[in-house]
């Protein structure tokens, strides 16, 4: 009697020996490795109806080679409280896996003082929310990774591109060094880049339209930018390996940027 395909292809792969297939195993679990992002709209996945609105977790697969993929769970208006009180939390640590990676950048609805559903205060509630995170991914064997707060376009008459976050970028550093948890300071690289930019060239980057003058959320080239800065940061901190990066010396052009059509 002769055998089909698959049942020759299935004695060869029992006939290996351990040690392959643990290492068969291994490359699997490497190329399914994924990035996961909590955060709120300056991340966020932005749909064809806020176009040209777009968040730099949008761009970052640009600069990560095919075995690393981005799962993007930020949402527009999120703080670090409000996205672990809706159960956003839940649903991400019950999709990560060991070997897996989790950006949480929380800050610019955090300071909302006026909205209990999100406001935290920055060295008390805003760290004990952040925990929450760090702590849920070791459960699970992933690695958790700070992002601090991309900055807003803010100037001063001088021309100084001006911080807007408050003690909450000092208070994600500190809880990082406490924790040992690997940081992203994509504040202070944001804020260099606006003042290296200055004034006007800034507007080139934030959601400028002729109905609109956003200077908190990003248009594709800053976007762009900031996700080059994230990814530059990954590979600085050694979260990532060089091998597993590209393009970050690259343009990236604009019209790799895609909305998609919101889900009925």
């Amino acid at each position: 009697m002769s055998l089909s395909r698959r049942q020759v292809a299935g004695a060869a792969f029992a006939a290996l020996p351990l040690s392959t297939l643990a290492g068969t195993a291994q490359a699997q679990e490497q190329r399914a490795r994924t990035l996961f992002i909590a955060g709120d709209s300056t991340a966020a996945q932005k749909y064809a109806d806020a176009a040209p609105e777009t968040g730099w977790g949008m761009a970052l697969p640009f600069f990560l080679k095919h075995d690393t993929r981005v799962a993007n769970h930020a949402v527009n208006g999120r703080s670090s409280k409000s996205f672990v009180d809706e159960g956003r939390l839940d649903v991400v640590l019950g999709a990560i896996r060991p070997g897996d990676l989790l950006l949480v950048q929380f800050a610019h609805n955090d300071e909302k003082k006026d909205d209990p559903t999100r406001y935290t205060e920055p060295w008390t509630t805003y760290q004990e929310h952040l925990r929450l995170y760090v702590d849920g991914a070791r459960a699970r064997g992933a690695r958790p990774v700070l992002v601090t707060p991309v900055e807003r376009r803010r100037f001063d008459a001088a021309g100084n591109a001006v911080p807007s976050h408050g003690e909450y970028p000092a208070a994600m550093r500190a809880l990082a060094a406490a924790e040992g948890v690997a940081l992203l300071d994509v504040q202070a690289l944001s804020l260099a880049l606006w003042q290296e930019l200055g004034v006007e060239a800034t507007k080139t980057y934030f959601n400028w339209t002729a109905t609109e003058q956003d200077n908190t959320h990003f248009n594709p080239p800053g976007a762009v930018a900031v996700a080059r800065l994230v990814a530059r940061e990954l590979l600085r901190t050694r979260v990532l390996a060089p091998r597993d990066v590209r393009r970050l010396a690259e343009e990236i052009p604009e019209e790799w940027i895609t909305w998609p059509q919101a889900a009925a």
